[in-house]
């Protein structure tokens, strides 16, 4: 009997790479194992599901059940993979033992996570899943109980981190009537990204929303707040239950402290299994590992030129040509200028970031419009917010990648 391949990881990137193969290969045996149950949903959708008043459950768009049955796949679901031994090409499950013809990492990125002083410490949420966000859903709409009456003020949240899903939430949030503050060290948000003229846009646009902005500051503790400082910081009925200290001192007291201070890629199968590991697990053009027959796509991946592309357009990109390398036609991915959206409608962005390390700067050459150009006058990016976000496609066609 033919032995399967297997994709570990029922995100984005594995389901897509089991959608790209089915149409070149309709009967190999394909194994995809995953810890959680392997319904597939769009995670993007999680950062701008409440404005949309869309249910953790509404996010899910196919069951694994049917995923299953579509793409006459097997689905393994609540099952850890414990260790790969690319010698024997056999992987250690808790669901036992299973050979594999070719393997396919796809087991994305855990948030990072900061050391924090204080007795609440533990209280910190993160958002990478969609159980993730449903716990956080849950503690977000839940109604407490305060003198027998439900309460009426709206729950405070703190969001850790000002990049791009840092921002995404916070207007998601504002927009659906919570209370919003935002800490970063930054100077503005998603200043990694945007030129600073943008950066500030952004900032106001949030701000008339209600965001509150603390930057140049990191979170230094979060404790239960007592009580009666909590209700000196409390709007209406109930106090909010954290104190967080900042590191200029300041106190914010809030209802729910969201981490949104990036991903790292999860390597440890990788690394265990002495596959070359950077930033992410590193692969050549056609998303091999070091090792033979291992390959690796999306947020757990390390492209060349040293690169990590934790957005949709580059994995789907590269699952199409994994597809067609597991299919028996060795193919190199080629990622295309790929702008990305970002998900703030008090004021649309669209990105297209220079390729990390390009000498150059931001020019503006309109309102709402900053080309970044390179020492030899060459456009190597853009950056477009406002009504000038529809000029995506022009703008493209200027690029030199």
């Amino acid at each position: 009997m033919q032995d399967p391949i297997i994709i570990i990881g029922a995100g984005l990137a594995g389901w897509t790479t089991v959608r790209e193969l089915r149409k070149l290969e309709p009967s190999t045996p394909v194994l995809l194992i995953t810890a959680d149950n392997g319904d597939f949903y769009a995670k993007p959708s999680l950062s701008n599901a409440l404005q949309q008043k869309r249910t953790p459950a509404q996010l899910v768009t196919t069951p694994a059940a049917k995923m299953a049955e579509t793409h006459s796949v097997r689905v393994l679901a609540h099952t850890r993979v414990l260790a790969i031994d690319p010698a024997t090409r056999t992987l250690q499950t808790s669901g036992g033992d299973f050979q594999y013809s070719q393997l396919v990492l796809a087991t994305g990125a855990q948030p990072i996570r900061v050391p924090l002083a204080g007795d609440a410490a533990d209280q910190v949420q993160s958002i990478n899943s969609l159980d993730d966000f449903t716990s956080f859903y849950q503690r977000l709409t839940c109604a407490d109980q305060a003198d027998g009456q439900l309460e009426r003020r709206p729950r405070q949240v703190l969001i850790m981190g000002a990049g791009l899903i840092g921002c995404e939430f916070a207007n998601d949030l504002a927009a659906s009537g919570y209370g919003v503050a935002v800490v970063d060290p930054a100077a503005g948000p998603i200043a990694a990204l945007l030129p600073q003229a943008a950066s500030a846009q952004l900032q106001q646009a949030l701000a008339d929303l209600g965001v509150r902005w603390h930057f140049g500051v990191t979170v230094k503790a979060l404790n239960w707040a007592p009580a009666q400082a909590a209700e000196a910081g409390a709007d209406a009925n109930a106090a909010p239950a954290l104190q967080v200290e900042l590191s200029n001192g300041a106190l914010v007291f809030v209802d729910i402290v969201l981490s949104a201070i990036g991903l790292k890629a999860d390597l440890s199968l990788a690394q265990a299994a002495a596959l070359v590991c950077e930033r992410g697990v590193v692969v050549d053009a056609t998303l091999q590992s070091s090792s033979p027959g291992i390959y690796a796509l999306g947020d757990s991946a390390q492209y060349a030129g040293g690169r990590t592309l934790p957005y949709v357009m580059p994995i789907m990109s590269a699952a199409r040509a994994l597809a067609a390398t597991l299919a028996g036609t060795p193919t190199a991915v080629v990622f295309p200028l790929m702008p990305v959206a970002i998900k703030t409608p008090a004021l649309p962005i669209v990105v297209a970031a220079p390729k990390p390390g390009t000498a150059g700067e931001w020019r503006s050459e309109e309102p709402g419009l900053w080309q970044f150009i390179d020492e030899e006058q060459h456009m190597r990016g853009f950056v477009l917010s406002g009504k000038q976000s529809a000029r995506r496609a022009e703008q493209g066609k200027l690029v030199q990648v």
